[in-house]
């Protein structure tokens, strides 16, 4: 039976601001890759979040991004490495915290926006991102892309590296996701995202944006809870891999 885990990037919330309905997603998911404090987020709502990610026996991660709220974290940062080593570093010691105040551990590390896509080709960061994980805790596991920087990194440091890909997000030919900046960057139906997947998981391969067959390993499929459609995608995807057969696991 194939197995897959389902992950979601959850407790952005920031003071005032709402930007997901976590917990009707939780339902879903089989692991959360939760907001540090420096692209979104902020203390009240990392533990929050940890608390119901608790409750709903979601595996719990840190989701670490630049420290750059105004723009959530999708813009690049001219950081070198031991600056993306000490900002990773700090965020994973504050989201462990309130998950040791709350009697669990973190599961994984999953790096967010611009930092993520940056470690997927840049031998420096994804290594200063490797360094800070292996540092803190070398069982954490490390979602990442296939065959990228980060996930190579990952391996050479003896950290496990889980592949993911992304339900609502095109690819390119080389593998790469496509930019945001592009319009049609997005994958909007939702019959669409679910087929994207089922043909990543049952199949390994995606259909890249302009028509290229891409191969991918799949350990992780991501849907982002800031998305319109966030809570139908996450309903819609868990109903249509267990019906194809797809056990729905942590990493």
């Amino acid at each position: 039976m194939a197995e897959v885990d389902l992950n979601a990037d959850l407790g952005e919330d920031f003071g005032v601001y709402r930007l997901a309905c976590d917990e009707q997603i939780l339902a879903y998911v089989t692991s959360a890759n939760l907001a540090c404090g420096m692209h979104a987020g902020d203390p009240v709502a990392m533990a929050r979040s940890v608390g119901l990610a608790k409750a709903k026996g979601v595996a719990i991660g840190a989701h670490p991004g630049y420290p750059d709220l105004q723009g959530f974290g999708r813009r690049d940062m001219a950081l070198d490495e031991d600056e993306i080593h000490a900002f990773v570093l700090y965020q994973l010691g504050a989201l462990a915290a309130f998950a040791r105040a709350q009697g669990v551990r973190l599961h994984h590390v999953k790096p967010h926006g611009a930092l993520y896509n940056r470690a997927a080709v840049d031998r420096a960061a994804a290594r200063a991102i490797c360094r800070a994980v292996a540092e803190f805790d070398p069982s954490l596991k490390l979602y990442a892309p296939y065959r990228s920087e980060l996930a190579q990194q990952a391996e050479w440091m003896g950290l496990c590296a889980c592949c993911e890909v992304f339900a609502d997000r095109r690819y390119e030919a080389d593998g790469r996701l496509t930019p945001r900046r592009h319009p049609d960057a997005l994958i909007r139906d939702l019959d669409e995202a679910c087929e994207q997947v089922l043909t990543m998981v049952k199949e390994g391969r995606v259909r890249a944006r302009t028509g290229e067959w891409v191969e991918v390993t799949v350990d992780t499929v991501c849907l982002h809870g800031d998305g319109p459609h966030a809570i139908e995608l996450a309903k819609a995807l868990h109903r249509r891999l267990t019906e194809a057969g797809v056990r729905i696991r942590p990493a």
